[in-house]
């Protein structure tokens, strides 16, 4: 299948099959350093099944269609038309791979700077600032960048990146220009989705538990509501898969079988067989008896039940019941 491919191996796929006038085109687009990169993985392509052809030509369709209607009409436009072409999971999948790659069009000379160089930078500025261009960053280099920052600004960082959903090309340009003259770099007049709720809890999920404390706190005194969306969105049902065996067996003991019937409804098969096989085979008989039985369920009812797992997990994590893995500088000892 086509998942079997890395990235260079895919984009390699797309060359060999386009041909050598169709490709020359593409690459007068290409800057030398990609040249290189793509022409080494054209090289070391070798034999490529016509299954795993076909189903990356599917998958560079799919994404070239997805960032035309994205630039054309805006991510809305570009959401109402792909769940209409390809369902509802392709397109959510579709357009968070597409919006991850118009943000890289922006700032990409910070991406270059290492955390130290870039702090220096960024310390000063207003925290608006300090918040739009984290937002271009990966979620490790942002923890890093907000784990530095005097307590003060971290915390109107993180509230800034929190409650940030879009910026205007006039905006980003001149906070790019302003941020470029100790750095090189291109200029963009993509609109693209930036910060947000779930980039900033990517990028709590990095910092370590101590600043991570501190910064929950002080949000919670301002704005508790804020504060306890970020945390929801810390731990989804899907990371249950990153824990410990006697994690997940502690927090299976605490959960409502009900609940636990709804959960795995919708979840795949990673997610069911990693909580079956922490499970009595007396107490996974019975739950795969009521799956098979229990039918025509809300997806709203689905997550609910996987929110209200998720939240039993927060609280044994509070009580040190159980240990959920993540960035930052924790350690644990066994």
């Amino acid at each position: 299948m086509a998942t079997s491919l890395r990235p260079e191996q895919k984009a390699a796929t797309v060359i060999v099959s386009l041909g050598v006038d169709k490709a020359s085109k593409i690459y007068k687009y290409l800057s030398e350093d990609e040249i290189e990169k793509l022409t080494l993985e054209v090289a070391k392509l070798g034999h490529v099944e016509a299954e795993q052809t076909e189903n990356t030509l599917d998958e560079f369709y799919k994404t070239c269609l997805t960032q035309k209607v994205v630039t054309d009409g805006g991510l809305e436009y570009a959401r109402t038309v792909l769940e209409k072409a390809f369902g509802e999971s392709t397109a959510n999948s579709l357009l968070q791979k597409v919006t991850q790659s118009l943000k890289s069009r922006s700032f990409g000379f910070i991406r270059k700077s290492d955390v130290k160089n870039l702090l220096s930078v960024l310390q000063h500025e207003r925290s608006q600032i300090i918040a739009l261009v984290l937002s271009y960053t990966n979620e490790e280099m942002t923890a890093q960048i907000i784990s530095e920052l005097a307590p003060e600004k971290r915390m109107q960082v993180v509230e800034s990146i929190a409650r940030m959903e879009s910026a205007s090309p006039e905006a980003i340009k001149i906070v790019e220009e302003e941020i470029k003259k100790r750095f090189s770099g291109i200029l963009t007049t993509d609109y693209t989705s930036v910060g947000g709720i779930d980039y900033i809890a990517n990028v709590m999920n990095h910092i370590d538990r101590s600043n991570e404390k501190l910064i929950f706190d002080e949000l919670g005194r301002k704005d508790a509501e804020l504060a306890d969306t970020i945390r929801k969105k810390m731990f989804v049902f899907e990371d249950i898969i990153t824990m410990d065996d006697r994690s997940i067996q502690r927090f299976i003991r605490e959960c409502d079988m009900r609940d636990m019937v709804y959960a795995l409804k919708n979840a795949n098969e990673q997610i069911t067989s990693v909580i079956f096989s922490n499970m009595s085979a007396r107490m996974k008989d019975s739950i795969q008896s009521d799956m098979e039985v229990t039918v025509n369920v809300r997806l709203k009812d689905v997550e609910e039940a996987q929110q209200r797992i998720v939240g039993i997990i927060r609280r044994l994590e509070e009580e040190g019941e159980l240990i959920i893995s993540k960035g930052g500088k924790d350690d644990v000892i066994v």
